[in-house]
């Protein structure tokens, strides 16, 4: 697993984001994105103004200019049901939206290094459940979730348009 650095995205890197997300998307097998969502993917900028959105990027060199990192993933962090980006969140429950790393950077521990600085963020904050909704297809960010903690909560499944059904995943906190 490569070293990468987990931290709140900047103004500079908003479209590099935006491109990352959307590009993770695209390359789901079986996966079929219209032209709206990809808009929405895309827009970094527009969810940080109401939602918190972290990017893992390469680390820095010592001496290297400053463009020199590259955004590697993205996750928008949603830290509770009073939030815009809230879907189907209960009261105490923080979420994630939008997990998404560069196709060319999958398998290098990016989305686990997302994933837990997401979890890091709902304990510190005190939230008692960190919850997500994922497509069937999204398979690799099932197991990534499932060793984490995270359980199937059927319930909570919902299809926000006939052919995009969301599975609902759900990590206890309480009791950590």
């Amino acid at each position: 697993m490569a070293l990468v650095e987990v931290r709140p995205v900047t103004p500079e890197e908003y479209r590099a984001a935006g491109e990352v997300v959307v590009a993770a998307y695209r390359a789901l097998p079986g996966a079929s994105t219209t032209a709206g969502y990809e808009e929405a993917l895309a827009d970094v900028a527009g969810r940080a103004r109401t939602a918190v959105v972290l990017v893992a990027v390469d680390p820095v060199v010592s001496g290297a200019p400053e463009d020199a990192t590259r955004v590697l993933g993205c996750v928008t962090y949603v830290e509770g049901c009073g939030s815009l980006w809230a879907e189907q969140l209960e009261e105490g429950e923080a979420s994630i939206r939008m997990l998404g790393v560069d196709p060319a950077a999958q398998g290098r521990g990016v989305g686990a290094a997302l994933l837990d600085h997401c979890i890091r963020r709902a304990r510190e904050s005190g939230a008692r459940a960190l919850f997500l909704h994922s497509t069937p297809w999204m398979s690799a960010a099932h197991h990534l979730y499932a060793k984490a903690g995270f359980v199937r909560v059927p319930e909570r499944d919902w299809e926000p348009t006939p052919e995009v059904p969301l599975l609902a995943f759900r990590l206890d906190l309480a009791g950590a």
